[in-house]
């Protein structure tokens, strides 16, 4: 997996996002532009239309990630508006295309682990980047992202960490922020009061799940583009989720899009029990690795129905501020690297 290390200003960091993994993010838009046209009947041009509405927005409220868009166009040779693309798919499409994962954040005495499978289509696995963000008077951010996006899952030198579920609900408010910029401003993020604070205020555009943690625990974020429920931490101190919402979310009617999620997260939590209350990383890994209910399981295998694989897992002690990530499905590990500050 390509590994990037970006410094300086966001035009600075977006430059060598771009530059250094240029073959990536040319990839990632011929993916997605297939995406739109097959599913959305949408072709590119269209696409980049309705990207570049968000760009106003994006100025006023968010400006260091715009400008940071704007390097990675510049260093990667694309247009601007194909970055914002990719950076605002989920919203574009009013949550059309949804990524597939099963998370858990779990507190004990020994650490604060934060994990996810993180579930797409196996034609993505090549174009996944492991990013570093170093940022004057903000944490550095460890990230697992996708070439040209700017947030997605990891962790940063102050703890905090971040995962996300996708939720498919029809609703998208461009005044809010995008779901992708919103883990990144996670991942910019002191604590996790400091990150829950960040998002209260802005809102998220579009429904999806964020789950935030940090040394003292996990907290859910279950996103309409209208409102939010929270989820607490469970007695044991942990908090599961998959890819449908487990608060109640009046007036705001769930797909539940995935018909193996509501199985996918009793799984996790029954085989949680069973580590007792001090588990491992490796241990924790070992959940991840389930196939119960394949190709539809915690490790998922893009298989008939199934139009989507494990590309890639993430178990952080938060604590100790260090994450493992295994490239590929975990029953199949393709690499693995540590990350630590």
């Amino acid at each position: 997996m390509l590994q990037i290390t970006c410094s300086g200003t966001p035009l600075e960091i977006g430059l060598k996002h771009g530059s250094e993994a240029k073959v990536q993010i040319g990839r990632s838009i011929d993916f997605y532009a297939g995406m739109f046209k097959d599913t959305a009947k949408m072709d590119w041009h269209k696409v980049q239309d309705l990207a570049m509405s968000f760009e106003p927005v994006m100025r006023r409220k968010w400006p260091a990630y715009l400008e940071e868009m704007k390097g990675i166009a510049e260093g990667s040779g694309r247009e601007v508006a194909d970055i914002i693309a990719i950076n605002v798919r989920t919203e574009i499409a009013f949550g059309l295309f949804s990524d597939g994962c099963t998370a858990l954040s779990w507190k004990t005495d020994d650490g604060s682990y934060l994990a996810q499978n993180w579930d797409w289509m196996e034609a993505q696995k090549e174009n996944l980047v492991v990013l570093t963000v170093e940022q004057q008077d903000k944490p550095t951010i460890k990230m697992v992202t996708e070439a040209g996006l700017i947030g997605k899952i990891g962790l940063n030198s102050a703890g905090v960490g971040v995962c996300l579920n996708a939720i498919k609900v029809k609703g998208m408010d461009p005044t809010r922020i995008p779901c992708h910029l919103g883990l990144r401003m996670v991942l910019e993020s002191t604590s996790r009061d400091d990150a829950i604070t960040k998002l209260e205020k802005y809102g998220v555009a579009s429904s999806c799940h964020i789950l935030v943690a940090d040394a003292t625990g996990g907290t859910g974020l279950e996103w309409s583009s209208v409102e939010l429920g929270k989820i607490q931490m469970n007695d044991q101190k942990q908090i599961f989720h998959s890819n449908h919402y487990l608060t109640k979310h009046p007036g705001v009617e769930d797909t539940k899009w995935l018909k193996d999620s509501d199985f996918r997260v009793r799984r996790i939590e029954a085989l949680a029990k069973e580590l007792g209350e001090s588990p491992s990383k490796q241990s924790l890994f070992g959940l991840f690795k389930d196939e119960t209910n394949y190709p539809g399981a915690i490790c998922r295998a893009q298989v008939g129905e199934s139009g989507s694989a494990s590309l890639f897992n993430i178990i952080m002690d938060l604590k100790k501020r260090q994450a493992t990530v295994t490239l590929g499905r975990p029953v199949e590990p393709e690499e693995v690297l540590q990350l630590s500050f």
